[in-house]
């Protein structure tokens, strides 16, 4: 789901080796910028159709992977985005694109760090507080934990409540100052600046406050629920925030 891409376990090395020197030879083609471009947009919409993951292996000028674990995603735009809230709430709401673009905005500027290493200094998001959402939504006191979905039908992430309260975690509609776009995660997606980037769901659709944590896509499989960056995973980054 996210433009990071964790490994799943069984994956032969030799095709990693191999996709490597491919991407390596991307690296010395995105120098000029026009061609860049193109080969992000080209990258972007390959992996919209790239059920195998592989990809997800190839960066693009900016150094992000683009990477989903459904086999396809759907588009969303102002007309047909939405996003729910609900869950352990006195007040669910559903919020349109242009709903969340009329809230107060916050800008972060910070280091986006993957699992598997790949690090994109000095990017900017921008977006809601999703503290400010939650205080709209009224949490009830059992309230203990966050669940986020996704519109690709597949990729699921989890925030302690109090995780979900810290000011650098914003669900974001603007990255690298524009739009988010839909390779990125847009219109909306989760943007969890202190963690791993797979917790910065992309494809925001749903905000389930819960009564106990329930790990995600990835941490089904094996990844820190608490991904803190440079403190969980076995990594040792620098932090992010």
């Amino acid at each position: 789901m996210n433009d990071e891409h964790p490994e799943e376990r069984g994956t032969p090395i030799g095709r990693r080796v191999f996709l490597g020197t491919l991407a390596l030879g991307a690296a010395g083609v995105v120098a000029a910028p026009p061609l860049q471009r193109g080969l992000e947009a080209f990258l972007g919409g390959a992996a919209d159709k790239d059920p195998t993951g592989l990809t997800g292996l190839l960066p693009n000028g900016g150094g992000f992977r683009y990477y989903s674990v459904a086999s396809s995603v759907p588009r969303k735009n102002a007309e047909s985005y939405r996003l729910t809230v609900d869950g352990l709430v006195d007040r669910p709401t559903t919020y349109t694109l242009d709903a969340l673009t009329s809230l107060p905005q916050t800008r972060l500027v910070r280091d986006v760090q993957c699992v598997t290493g790949w690090r994109v200094p000095d990017t900017p998001f921008e977006g809601v507080r999703l503290s400010r959402i939650l205080d709209a939504a009224g949490v009830r006191p059992t309230a203990k934990a966050i669940r986020f979905t996704c519109f690709d039908g597949t990729y699921t992430e989890s925030l302690t409540l109090a995780q979900a309260r810290r000011a650098d975690v914003l669900v974001a509609l603007r990255m690298q100052d524009k739009d988010l776009g839909h390779s990125h995660g847009g219109p909306v997606r989760l943007y969890v600046a202190p963690m791993y980037f797979y917790k910065s769901a992309k494809w925001l659709s749903g905000i389930t406050v819960t009564d106990e944590v329930r790990p995600g896509y990835w941490e089904k499989r094996g990844y820190d629920v608490d991904a803190w960056v440079g403190r969980s995973n076995g990594r040792d980054d620098a932090p992010t925030s």
